[in-house]
């Protein structure tokens, strides 16, 4: 290993550092995309902080970082324009280079699917896989099959039913936000707002109802991501788009986002399966905007009830929790969340964790 490696257990040093992106979208995100809005704060504030980092992407990312292209164009994008049609064809050609280049870094950061991990077991350099989703059974076969390649959690429940199978500790860095970057209103709002895909794990049609309970017009954000999704948006969500009780903008940028989230008088999400984590929540919590979710997955991490939103186990008890969460004082939610969720955070929890993995592969 380098010699760099030899004192990275001291405070300051500074680390040469591969972060390797999924490839589907752009960094940062034109629209959707939360890993990649959060690989675009953690790298700006690695280089920002000195160390020499080095990002495997597509070529349309813009980055403070050295981008190092794989392919021309986001596959999101190739795909839709019927330039490709098979994602491991890129990914595997991305990970080839990877590992022809890894001496020139101290750790690699993957922001992959654990279907490459077996890949980064075969490297001397330092590894990290971060798991952006719920793991499933595959990815608990790569786990044990490959203990030595480093994995965290971006949330407690997202990793609590896998350390227990697999007897391992994970650590846990929680998602963190610019809050500098979105503009915050302390007025009261005049609608809810959902923001998400549109997708029945994300329950907008939920949403919908929620707010017609409460008596509230609701304001919809987000698209259908694939062909199931289109077919639940056209049957369940578009009947109730009326322009005025119900509207429906689209996939929002962030200036369109922050528009959406600052406006709103409370963030309704009801999800219907175990999120990981849940961007948006702390989004609206920036912009001072209490949020109102079903307690499932990642929830109860994120939302501190009375502080900055409540959560109830059942969906039939979201309406009443409405009126409370419009009487929060909003800059107080916005100071709350800051302190817990402010990407600097974030950025030190890896950074840590870099560190640390780097010493062990010396």
């Amino acid at each position: 290993m380098p010699a760099l490696v030899d004192a990275v257990t001291e405070r300051g040093v500074k680390l040469r550092i591969a972060q390797v992106a999924p490839l589907w979208t752009t960094i940062p995100p034109r629209t959707y995309g939360g890993i990649e809005l959060l690989m675009k704060l953690l790298i700006d504030e690695l280089v920002a902080r000195g160390h020499e980092v080095t990002l495997f992407a597509s070529a349309d990312c813009v980055t403070a970082a050295r981008l190092h292209p794989v392919v021309e164009t986001n596959l999101t994008e190739l795909m839709t324009d019927g330039k490709c049609y098979c994602y491991e064809h890129y990914v595997n050609s991305m990970m080839a280079e990877v590992l022809a280049a890894q001496a020139h870094f101290d750790v690699v950061h993957f922001h992959m699917s654990s279907a490459w991990l077996p890949l980064a077991a075969a490297m001397k350099t330092a590894a990290l896989f971060t798991m952006h989703t719920s793991p499933h059974h595959d990815d608990e076969w790569a786990m044990r099959r490959w203990p030595r390649v480093a994995v965290n959690g971006i949330s407690r429940c997202q990793m609590r039913a896998t350390g227990l199978r697999l007897a391992r500790e994970f650590p846990i860095v929680h998602n963190g936000c610019d809050f500098a970057s979105y503009d915050a209103s302390f007025a009261k709002g005049q609608y809810l707002a959902f923001l998400g895909r549109l997708s029945p794990e994300k329950n907008p049609l939920g949403a919908i109802q929620i707010a017609r309970a409460c008596g509230l017009p609701i304001v919809l954000a987000g698209a259908p991501m694939n062909a199931s999704e289109s077919r639940y948006f056209e049957a369940e969500i578009k009947p109730h788009i009326d322009g005025d009780q119900v509207r429906w903008v689209g996939g929002v940028n962030h200036a369109q986002k922050n528009g959406l989230l600052r406006n709103a008088a409370a963030l309704l999400f009801p999800i219907q399966w175990e999120e990981p984590f849940g961007l948006v929540m702390i989004e609206a919590m920036a912009c001072g905007t209490p949020v109102v979710a079903h307690r499932r997955g990642s929830v109860e991490e994120v939302v501190d009830t009375g502080i900055t939103g409540f959560h109830a186990s059942v969906l039939d008890a979201l309406p009443e929790l409405v009126p409370q969460a419009l009487g929060l004082d909003r800059a107080s939610v916005r100071a709350h969340a800051e302190t817990r969720f402010g990407f600097h955070a974030m950025v030190d929890a890896y950074e840590a964790l870099y560190r640390s993995e780097a010493d062990r592969a010396r």
